[in-house]
């Protein structure tokens, strides 16, 4: 369990992220066609999990324009951003903010990749989302970096990612 806080207040997690080195959980999540996406469909590619909260909020939403920019000239990298929001939601979001390199996935259905990924929040406020957090996994489906942002209403070290993906 890791402690994470909100404006100070003190929250907990169902678990740690999986260790640098390790096998990444596979997951099912939801894209905006309702259809289920695995981590094995962008098998051979690296992908960054930029897991949020909630797209509904500024932070969330700031880190989601972030990382579109980042990434708007990388084709060797894909950026999905998952939170508990529903994917018609997310969709709209993406849309209105002009959002193309970045594809959004839900955990509508069910927790089950916030437990994996040890990212559930299990009290407070936000109890049953997901905290702050980037995972960026290699071509061969290996954990390379994680980054538990320990203040979720902060935005996550872009910095650090980015530094991370040049390895």
């Amino acid at each position: 369990m890791a402690t994470v806080t909100l404006n100070g207040d003190t929250m907990n997690t169902n678990g740690e992220l999986p260790r640098t080195g390790s096998l990444a959980p596979e997951f099912e999540l939801t894209n905006g066609d309702l259809q289920t996406v695995r981590l094995s469909d962008y098998a051979n590619r690296k992908v960054v999990l930029n897991i949020v909260p909630s797209l509904d909020t500024p932070t969330c939403a700031a880190s989601a324009r972030r990382f579109n920019e980042a990434f708007r000239e990388r084709n060797d990298v894909v950026v999905l951003v998952i939170s508990a929001d529903l994917p018609f939601a997310q969709g709209r979001f993406c849309s209105t903010e002009g959002l193309e390199n970045v594809i959004p996935l839900s955990m509508m259905q069910d927790r089950q990749f916030a437990k994996d990924y040890g990212v559930l929040l299990t009290d407070g406020p936000l109890a049953g989302l997901t905290t702050r957090a980037v995972v960026i996994i290699d071509e061969a489906g290996t954990v390379m970096y994680t980054q538990l942002v320990e203040e979720i209403a902060d935005e996550p070290d872009y910095d650090a990612v980015l530094e991370a993906l040049q390895h």
